[in-house]
């Protein structure tokens, strides 16, 4: 299927259908807990029953915004989300089954398909990131605003109000430290998943990729590939939101920088090493859930549509 380093037999529009149907389904499962993971990245106070903190656990967090703002708060930002989604998702497969099919050319590569799904995912989330990164931006910032204050009445609004009070390249914003962190998430998430395909299909009797399969391997390798980068996570949605401090109203301090190296440098100072992992437990949580859901709609649509051909 999507993951063999054999040649491929699907069309490439089949890759980038399912990628895109795969990336729709999975944000819309999943928005609450990315609305929590980015609270939670973007609150300088520490996170901790011990500390008058606005957001202090899971559990409180996601009490706390239905309290205040409503369940609808837990999809705040999804429209542009959805946007990122599903273009992250069509573009990312449509790239990895170009990259992989140009790798299939090299000499002997079989013997280094690890290796080959690395270097072809790692590809694959960089182009991704960068066709979709516009939508990062504008879903970040709706996330970020408290409803009590909020400056976007929506994305249409985002988009002409940063482009009016601040310029285009504000859109990427936190670009570098994006990529630095896909292109090796990215690479590690394939490089794992075929690993635990191929690990699962030689522990048990099953010879192609099922739906368990692609659940459990999906899960393990977003957990472990999301754990390795999530620094560059972290610095990414403190630099999309430079310039926002009007928006952030309610939330605490807020946290200014000028580029990566010093995103990184202030957060040690200010919040120790521990800061840089801010949020992790639900991006952990989340990168588990959605790469799970994510692999498996993917195979699960890709199946689908070779039936239907």
């Amino acid at each position: 299927m999507g993951f063999s380093i054999q040649k491929t037999t699907e069309p490439n529009s089949d890759h980038a259908i399912a990628g895109a149907a795969s990336g729709f389904i999975t944000r819309f499962l999943c928005q609450p807990l990315d609305v929590i993971k980015i609270r939670f990245q973007l609150q300088v106070e520490p996170i901790s029953k011990d500390h008058v903190s606005k957001y202090r656990s899971m559990p409180q967090a996601f009490l706390l915004i239905l309290r205040e703002e409503g369940p609808t708060a837990l999809w705040k930002g999804h429209v542009p989300a959805q946007f990122l989604s599903t273009v992250y998702g069509m573009v990312q497969f449509y790239s990895y089954n170009i990259f992989t099919k140009m790798l299939q050319r090299v000499p002997q590569i079989e013997e280094w398909h690890h290796t080959t799904h690395f270097i072809a995912g790692a590809g694959a989330g960089s182009v991704a990131t960068t066709v979709s990164f516009p939508f990062d931006t504008v879903r970040t910032r709706l996330v970020a605003q408290s409803s009590n204050h909020r400056v976007y009445k929506g994305v249409l609004h985002s988009c002409s109000s940063i482009l009016r009070q601040e310029s285009p390249r504000a859109f990427f914003s936190g670009l570098l430290p994006t990529l630095l962190q896909i292109a090796p998430h990215t690479g590690l998430q394939f490089a794992f998943y075929g690993f635990f395909t191929d690990f699962y299909k030689k522990y048990t009797t099953g010879t192609d990729i099922n739906i368990y399969n692609s659940m459990l391997s999906g899960s393990t390798a977003g957990l472990i590939a999301k754990t390795i980068v999530y620094p560059f996570d972290l610095a990414r949605k403190r630099l999309q939101i430079q310039g926002f401090q009007h928006g952030r109203k309610g939330f605490g301090k807020f946290f200014q920088c000028n580029g990566l190296v010093d995103c990184l440098r202030v957060t040690v100072k200010e919040e120790g090493v521990r800061g840089l992992f801010k949020g992790l437990v639900p991006s952990q949580v989340k990168a588990a859930t959605t790469s799970a859901l994510h692999f498996t709609t993917y195979e699960q649509v890709l199946l689908l549509l070779k039936i239907l051909r």
